[in-house]
């Protein structure tokens, strides 16, 4: 049996192997985590600027998420390259992708469901009523 015949020995074999650090996947996913960790902190600095309160309260945990997906990325490259044993496995990226796209989804649904925003009434003077009240009568003099 062979490890590309079965897919569950392609996602939990413990040491995969074949990668390296100039390996253009590798590069992908570096630069991938990498632009995870930068967007965190970018996204701190909007959020700390943000006027709008229902915005700044939804995007709480946008930040934190960012960087620990970003963070814990590293760590799976780092133990895929470096072949250090069951943490390379594939399996892991499979989690970390599964979880980053069911962050994604909860969070396009909370934001979809709690994301309002107060519009501007206009004042209105003339009562619509007022053709039909009776209207006080002018004293003449």
């Amino acid at each position: 049996m062979t490890l590309l015949s079965d897919p569950l020995l392609y996602l939990f074999y413990p040491n995969p192997g074949n990668a390296s650090w100039t390996s253009p996947k590798a590069f992908v996913l570096l630069v991938l985590c990498l632009l995870f960790i930068t967007v965190s902190f970018g996204l701190k600095r909007w959020r700390g600027k943000q006027g709008n309160a229902v915005l700044r309260r939804l995007s709480r945990s946008w930040s934190s998420s960012a960087f620990w997906f970003g963070i814990t990325g590293l760590v799976l490259l780092f133990a895929r390259i470096e072949s250090i044993g069951y943490v390379a496995m594939r399996i892991w990226w499979a989690v970390w992708l599964f979880f980053l796209l069911f962050y994604l989804f909860v969070q396009v649904r909370v934001f979809r469901a709690r994301y309002y925003e107060v519009l501007p009434r206009e004042v209105q003077d003339d009562d619509p009523r007022a053709k039909y009240l009776p209207r006080s009568r002018k004293r003449k003099r």
